[in-house]
């Protein structure tokens, strides 16, 4: 069987998009998954997903890791998929759609930049040495020295399979402040098993991390990931961060077809 694919990006967190709409994907085939993002025996991608309809809104969203197992919410990739549906004429300049955690609303203009409304948080649990949220994902943070030389993937490993989080485990950010409302942070993301480019979910994590430890007085932070920048803003009422919305590129790369 051929398979059309499109490959997109949003700060250097790529993907591998499939149009599902006709429900053809063979959705349980982890082996398939991860070779189709393995960088070097398939077309190489941090994960892949699938554009389906959904009877209550635009689209709906199905996310794998490249491990090939199905994850979490991927913020960077809910961002690539409202472009991949402009794309493909599903929406114009608003969406609507699902996902693994529930309802999303969304917005791209013209420079393909793309506003992504997240989860609200509503518990944020801070350590002496770190923070833990869910922002769609679960996300360890904390701060580090020297974050341009530090071992993101070993030290994320560590936290990742430790005790601290069981079995499941946590997707990892390491920060650095590097202005008033801005921050640095590179990512060790479960699933991937190393370190990427950028996280959606991450820098939504960190952003609200270090609102809440008043490292922050805005409700507008920059953060600066390996593979770019993006913007997360919020309204914060009470210990509930509503309103989150991450913001950045998602661009289209190439398209292709791959006998499987």
């Amino acid at each position: 069987m051929k398979i059309t694919f499109y490959k997109y990006q949003g700060t250097g967190n790529d993907f591998v998009i499939i149009d599902n709409r006709s429900l053809f994907f063979p959705k349980n085939d982890t082996k398939l998954i991860n070779f189709l993002c393995d960088r070097r025996f398939g077309i190489g991608a941090d994960g892949l997903m699938l554009l389906e309809s959904d009877n209550s809104t635009d689209f709906k969203m199905v996310y794998y890791n490249s491990d090939g197992n199905e994850s979490s919410m991927c913020g960077n990739g809910g961002r690539c998929l409202v472009a991949f549906a402009k794309q493909m004429g599903v929406i114009k300049s608003e969406a609507a759609f699902m996902a693994v955690d529930g309802l999303h609303h969304a917005s791209i203009d013209s420079d393909d930049i793309v506003s992504l409304q997240m989860i609200d948080v509503d518990k944020v649990n801070t350590n002496s040495d770190y923070v833990f949220l869910n922002t769609g994902s679960p996300h360890h943070v904390q701060l580090v020295e020297d974050l341009k030389i530090f071992d993101v993937k070993n030290e994320g490993a560590k936290i990742r399979y430790g005790e601290l989080y069981g079995q499941a485990g946590s997707n990892v950010n390491f920060v650095d402040q590097v202005g008033e409302n801005e921050f640095s942070i590179r990512t060790y993301e479960r699933g991937v098993e190393d370190e990427t480019l950028s996280c959606g979910t991450g820098a939504t994590a960190v952003a609200i991390a270090m609102k809440d430890l008043g490292k922050a007085d805005s409700n507008e932070i920059v953060i600066n990931v390996e593979g770019g920048q993006l913007k997360v803003s919020f309204d914060k009422e009470g210990d509930t961060y509503r309103n989150v919305h991450l913001i950045g590129p998602a661009q289209f790369v190439f398209k292709g077809e791959i006998e499987i």
